[in-house]
């Protein structure tokens, strides 16, 4: 395979584009399973899909149990925590504060990482960068609606999608700092299991316990959110443990998760079509990723 599609910068496109295409399939499911539920099944049905491809069953075990620590705070804040919090809070915001609320997750992880890792200090550049992604991302949300908030309700909506974002950025830190010891493959797969079925055994007792039949359109949506969950987080796990990815520059990718979806939208919903506002945002973010890699040597690891 060539370099270049092996390299940091494609493979994190290739991620955030595949994220961005979970709306749609997400909203279907929600029509027949409620949201816990839905996720813990999405999650564990992900990590098995991996697991083939970790190689020997006993030392996928091994491995596990050598590193159960990384595998349980890595699937707590990365998939019981994150999703535990972000599907009650996106149900209790407006469409417009909801985007801009999760689309800010790489300045939140950016933070995080300035006080928690040396190498990871802000500086300018990042500055600039997140803050012309985090524009565009604010200027492409206006569409969606009114930014306005009322009510509690709503205050405990953005707390609950801002500590998501806390748990996200945690995460992606523990499994920066875990580069050595787990395969990537491995950390992926154990950690969507073990962080699904804590969902959905957390599910039971708040949702009720799953029955029914559904139609094909939630085995549809199901089976997509499996394949691009098993691949994206195969993917931002590696790029995470590649040695000299920074956390922060690597999140910063996350500013195309609003506008793959906007164009997802534009192409398969009848009636949506490109606004002024969101072209503009979409150039805000543009010249965001152009400040963060100019000037940069880009290298195309081969390895872990």
């Amino acid at each position: 395979m060539p370099k270049f599609f092996r390299g940091t910068i494609f493979l994190a496109i290739v991620a955030c584009l595949l994220w961005s295409s979970a709306f749609a399939a997400i909203k279907i499911g929600l029509q027949y399973t409620p949201p816990l539920q839905f996720a813990g099944i999405r999650f564990m049905l992900a990590g098995l899909l991996i697991l083939p491809f970790c190689g020997d069953l006993w030392l996928y075990l091994k491995n596990v149990i050598d590193h159960r620590k990384t595998v349980v705070l890595v699937s707590f804040f990365q998939t019981t925590l994150l999703y535990f919090l972000f599907y009650p809070g996106l149900n209790m915001l407006p469409a417009a504060i909801a985007a801009i609320i999760t689309g800010s997750q790489p300045l939140i992880i950016a933070v995080i990482a300035h006080f928690v890792a040396r190498s990871e200090r802000m500086t300018i550049r990042r500055m600039l960068s997140i803050f012309l992604g985090l524009a565009g991302v604010v200027v492409i949300s206006l569409n969606r609606g009114e930014v306005t908030l009322s009510g509690g309700s709503q205050f405990l909506g953005l707390l609950l999608l801002l500590i998501s974002n806390v748990s996200a950025g945690v995460g992606d830190i523990i499994v920066s700092r875990h580069r050595a010891p787990i395969p990537p493959l491995t950390l992926t797969s154990s950690q969507l299991f073990l962080g699904g079925l804590v969902l959905f055994l957390v599910s039971i007792p708040i949702e009720g316990a799953p029955g029914g039949s559904y139609p094909a359109a939630y085995y549809g949506s199901l089976a997509w959110l499996t394949i691009l969950s098993a691949a994206a987080f195969s993917i931002w796990f590696k790029l995470l443990k590649r040695e000299g990815t920074l956390v922060a520059d690597l999140n910063i990718w996350k500013f195309l998760i609003p506008v793959s979806g906007a164009c997802l939208s534009w192409m398969l919903i009848p009636g949506e079509s490109p606004e002024f506002s969101s072209v503009i945002g979409m150039l805000c973010i543009a010249c965001a990723l152009m400040i963060l890699n100019v000037g940069k040597k880009v290298h195309y690891p081969l390895h872990p």
